[in-house]
């Protein structure tokens, strides 16, 4: 192998690794926000709940929040797994049953 193209190998993995550290990040963020959300739309739901109108209830603390939240998590988690496996990890050999004998034949 060259050193142009060694070069261009490890400058792949640099990249490679700061595009995995920020996935992480953006999903611990997303993590944070599957519980934040829903407190967050229940302070603002009570904080103006003086301009809506008194026919409708305000609900508690809403899940429906959490989930673009939690769909969100879900797909980073899913293509940074997808990424970690594609970068880092060796694939599977498939070995043929022409390489191995079998005990007939070794007898």
């Amino acid at each position: 192998m060259s050193g142009r193209s060694r070069a261009l190998v490890s400058l792949g993995v640099w990249y490679g690794a700061i595009a995995l550290g920020y996935l992480f990040a953006q999903g611990i963020l997303r993590f944070v926000n599957i519980f934040v959300s829903p407190v967050a739309g229940w302070l603002s739901r009570k904080q103006y709940g003086g301009l809506v109108p008194r026919t409708t209830s305000l609900p508690g603390f809403s899940l429906q929040d959490a989930l673009p939240e939690l769909v969100r998590f879900v797909l980073l988690l899913l293509v940074w797994c997808v990424l970690l496996r594609w970068l880092y990890f060796e694939p599977l050999k498939n070995e043929t049953s022409e390489a191995m004998p079998s005990p007939e034949q070794a007898a």
